[in-house]
């Protein structure tokens, strides 16, 4: 699984005429799914991002996780993450999770999320979106299960 979490003031993610979600202060976090990808991974995934602390204190240091800060986020489903760059100039995708793989376990990253106590809003499985954003630093923070979570977690 990689993540990439972008602090905003504010966000929005829209299909077609359609508001899908909208916060202020909180997070954008645009998440792609790998083949071999678990709900362990997924479930550590979350908690991770929900413990790390990118939001800054009264002294402006990053002390502070999005809950602290009484923040929002918003997930949404980005296969492109797993793109394979390395040949070529044309991305192939075939690290990332199949769609009927991949949609239980966006969904379960997002329950997942919320019963850590955030609100959580979503895009739209598969469809085509819009994405607008005021990135807050700007800070922003890639984050992959392979990497970031030690040893063998599924994940390209």
């Amino acid at each position: 699984m990689r993540l990439v979490v972008q602090r905003v003031t504010q966000a929005r993610v829209s299909c077609g005429d359609e508001l899908l979600a909208e916060i202020g202060r909180g997070a954008l976090v645009l998440a792609g799914i790998a083949t071999g990808d678990t709900a362990d991974v997924i479930d550590r995934m979350a908690d991770k991002v929900t413990g790390l602390r990118y939001f800054e204190d009264d002294e402006g240091r990053t002390n502070h996780s999005i809950a602290d800060a009484g923040g929002e986020m918003i997930v949404v489903s980005q296969f492109t993450l797993q793109a394979d760059v390395r040949r070529g100039r044309r991305p192939g995708f075939t690290p990332a999770a199949a769609p009927d793989v991949a949609e239980p376990l966006v969904d379960r990253f997002v329950t997942r999320l919320r019963s850590l106590g955030l609100r959580v809003g979503t895009g739209r499985f598969g469809a085509e979106m819009q994405v607008a954003l005021v990135n807050d630093g700007p800070f922003t923070l890639v984050l992959d299960s392979e990497r970031d979570l030690g040893g063998t977690t599924g994940g390209a």
